[in-house]
């Protein structure tokens, strides 16, 4: 599997992202049709006071989530339901940042009865998504995401999330 530039900052200790991230950031950009080399993302790993700070602050929304992510660029799609814009090298090789909470992964992970990492993985390649234009609040769009999202979980080895 090829891996991808990740910059990874922990802000809380039970994060450990070292293998997990680029992997998951990789199987996202190859997913995407995109070679993970040329990219590179930013990751905060953090806990829910951290990420609901953060939500509040960007999102009018004073509560914890599992994953927020910043775009360096806007490539949505205009079209519900088409492919967004592929970055443009070298300009847009930082591809943006992503922000993820231990507590609330570790919690949906627990409910949901699924493993820990294939969660977290989950939560990575959908961050990346969002981060190359991907959104699922048009239904085309949401189709779209969710099963490039399972296609790209498929091929490491982990379940559909969405069943």
């Amino acid at each position: 599997m090829v891996t991808a530039t990740v910059d990874i900052l922990i802000e809380d200790d039970r994060w450990v992202l070292d293998h997990l991230a680029p992997r998951a950031v990789g199987a996202a950009l190859i997913g995407a049709g995109l070679e993970p080399s040329a990219f590179e993302v930013s990751l905060l790993a953090c806990d829910d006071a951290r990420i609901a700070a953060l939500n509040a602050d960007f999102r009018q929304k004073g509560t914890p989530t599992n994953v927020l992510s910043w775009p360096s660029e806007n490539r949505a799609a205009m079209a519900d339901g088409e492919m967004p814009a592929a970055p443009n090298l070298p300009m847009d090789a930082e591809l943006g940042d992503i922000a993820i909470s231990f507590d609330t992964c570790a919690r949906e992970a627990d409910k949901a009865g699924t493993p820990f990492d294939h969660h977290v993985t989950h939560l990575i390649v959908h961050g990346v998504l969002h981060l190359l234009g991907f959104d699922h609040i048009r239904d085309g769009d949401a189709a779209l995401m969710e099963g490039l999202e399972t296609e790209i979980l498929g091929k490491l080895d982990i379940s559909d999330p969405y069943s």
